[in-house]
């Protein structure tokens, strides 16, 4: 489950330094991610094409709504996080990768032989309660980073490693968990989806 940020693309990048073989790369898009994001995901793929033969898929939400955003909009309301829920992680990144899993050839093979789909995610040491612990009849959830006692620094480092620039913080531009810093470089960087926000 690819992010856009800096952990999810060190997870990646660790996993194949260490010879892991990784079968599909999804990155789920609310159609709010900032711009550079988009850029860095595009460009993340394409090394990844030339480097290791594989790809980020993009997956959408199959919605009335364009977006997250248009569905705030329509709705009048602010994303779900602004009312202690996590409901827009679940409906717009989560949703569209079960449902790229769940309509996949091999997955199906995989489920129907009896064994799960190994789910890799990427939270580093410093994130480790995010992890949770819990069973599925289709998945097994993964965290590398946690496993290998990566620490956020270790992230920075092995992209850097890679010779590749740092991801910066993924996030819709109008999230209400939006640290001052981060309005503030909104404000700085793209001063029209500040405004939009």
């Amino acid at each position: 489950a690819y992010g856009g940020g800096t952990d999810s693309t060190a997870m990646i990048l660790e996993m194949l330094r260490r010879g892991e073989v990784i079968d599909y790369i999804t990155f789920a898009d609310t159609g709010g991610e900032k711009p550079h994001t988009y850029e860095y995901v595009s460009m993340f793929s394409e090394w990844l094409k030339e480097h290791h033969r594989l790809s980020i898929t993009i997956l959408k939400k199959d919605s009335i709504y364009s977006s997250l955003e248009d569905n705030c909009l329509t709705k009048k309301m602010l994303p779900s996080i602004a009312y202690g829920y996590k409901s827009c992680s679940d409906k717009y990144k989560i949703q569209p990768q079960d449902k790229f899993f769940n309509n996949l050839p091999a997955s199906k093979k995989e489920w129907s032989e009896g064994r799960k789909i190994i789910k890799c995610i990427g939270y580093d040491l410093d994130e480790e309660r995010r992890a949770k612990s819990f069973t599925s009849e289709k998945y097994i959830y993964r965290y590398p980073l946690i496993e290998w006692e990566m620490e956020r620094e270790d992230c920075v480092a092995a992209i850097k490693n890679a010779g590749l620039d740092q991801p910066g913080k993924s996030a819709c531009f109008f999230c209400p968990a939006s640290k001052k810093a981060e309005i503030m470089e909104l404000r700085d960087r793209y001063p029209h989806l500040l405004d939009r926000a």
